[in-house]
């Protein structure tokens, strides 16, 4: 699946120079001069608001450890980052601290073998458990968040709920319910951008916290090929909400050929009342239309019960130390992780970059002056009314959900017959990881 890496392209694509902090420059990474202080390197990715945050973070911590040194360095997004981050490992020359991906790939970069497992660093208890999923490996946790979650969810218009007496819906029964009368009151009810067809997924991926509230085994039951889309009626669920809001005539009219810029604008200006994406979009939807960050709000895709009315969210990725790190550099890696994982560490990163999503640290806040819909999310986190996407539980995935989605929701496939070709569809995938079971 594509979407999260598509939605944090979005956010950080320019590629940047090898960067030096103010804190140091680069040079030579001694452990331990003979004046006490110790120099430590810290590698990012070159996106521009990952640069930023960087070199916020490292300013703020140094200036409370004077003693410190560190030099960021920088490495391209997508696979070649990817291959850079194995390579460097396997010969031992990785960055004393790099920040990296959660979950899967997380887990392809041997942790046990090659980062500092941080059970005894201050803050590590304070992390949401959520993300600590998403770095543990052996049951002992690698990493601290960097940045904040990101939802699967419903954005929606607070004019036209307002104007219309709406409130939020927390059963599907009550969406359709809204999606009447926002029909009635001439407004598009769900916004549908199928021109560019990864945003067709959310109706599945952000409905797995209600899948996982009806069966908290089921992505391990999925791993293991013993539950499918098909045969669950919680997971088959999304595909049925897809048939159902176009077959109720629920989508805009260019459902098949408007863009996310398309769909972010028509929801900005009212023009659809709702649209199912992830959180992280509500950044370009302020960019491309100035004075909309308090008219969108957002909730949980709904399920059938109201009282498990929870938020699909996606790991913020982490922060780790190479093993190579020994001694005092590895006193003052650790003291730098658990000051990430402190809302000083949060607040550092607030300065940096405007927040678009809470933060997995206990303690910290995305303050007032970010957008509603963040806000929104914030409620869930701290509430407990969270879970994580799929692919964070379980390695299984096709390539081909954007594709089955789409049709599904334009009327050229049956729910349930998207349901058994998905299944199909994961079956190839699980087999080329080897998984047993398949």
């Amino acid at each position: 699946m594509r979407t999260r890496h598509i939605a944090l392209a979005l956010l950080a694509t320019v590629p940047m120079a090898l960067t030096a902090c103010s804190a140091g420059s680069l040079g030579s990474s001694d452990d331990k001069g003979g004046d006490g202080k110790v120099s430590l390197s810290f590698l990012v990715d070159n996106g521009s608001e990952t640069v930023k945050i960087g070199t916020q973070l490292v300013k703020d911590f140094t200036a409370k450890n004077p003693n410190i040194t560190i030099k960021i360095e920088t490495r391209p997004q997508g696979t070649d980052g990817d291959n850079l981050i194995k390579t460097r490992l396997s010969t031992g020359d990785m960055s004393d601290v790099f920040m990296y991906n959660s979950g899967s790939l997380f887990q392809a970069i041997a942790p046990e073998k090659n980062l500092v497992a941080l059970g005894d660093t201050e803050n590590i208890g304070n992390l949401d458990k959520n993300f600590t999923t998403t770095v543990t490996a052996n049951s002992k946790i690698y990493g601290v968040p960097w940045g904040g979650f990101m939802g699967g969810a419903i954005l929606y218009n607070k004019d036209v709920y307002t104007k219309l007496g709406l409130q939020i819906p927390k059963t599907w029964d009550d969406f359709m319910a809204n999606n009447a009368k926002i029909k009635a009151g001439g407004v598009d009810p769900v916004i549908q951008t199928y021109g560019e067809t990864w945003t067709s997924q959310l109706f599945i991926l952000g409905d797995y916290a209600n899948v996982n509230s009806a069966d908290p085994q089921w992505a391990d039951k999925y791993t293991k090929n013993q539950a499918k889309y098909a045969t669950t009626p919680a997971a088959q669920a999304g595909f049925q909400h897809l048939q159902q809001v176009h077959d109720a005539g629920y989508q805009n009219k260019d459902f098949a050929s408007a863009k996310l810029a398309d769909g972010l604008r028509y929801l900005a200006q009212g023009k659809g009342a709702q649209y199912p994406i992830l959180s992280a979009m509500v950044s370009q939807m302020i960019a491309d239309n100035p004075g909309s960050e308090n008219k969108v709000g957002l909730f949980a895709i709904p399920g059938t019960d109201a009282a498990q009315n929870k938020l699909t969210v996606w790991s913020p990725n982490g922060v780790y130390l190479a093993n190579t790190a020994t001694g005092a550099k590895l006193d003052a890696a650790k003291k730098f992780l658990a000051y990430i994982a402190s809302p000083d560490g949060c607040a550092s990163q607030t300065a940096a970059s405007t927040p678009t999503g809470p933060y997995a640290v206990k303690g910290c806040t995305v303050g007032d002056s970010v957008p509603q819909a963040v806000k929104d999310m914030q409620a869930y986190i701290d509430g407990g009314n969270s879970s994580l996407a799929l692919e964070f539980l379980s390695p299984v995935k096709g390539p081909a959900l954007e594709q089955i989605c789409v049709e599904v929701g334009s009327g050229i496939r049956k729910a349930d017959a998207g349901a058994k070709l998905y299944d199909e569809d994961v079956k190839k995938q699980a087999q080329q990881l080897g998984l047993s079971g398949w």
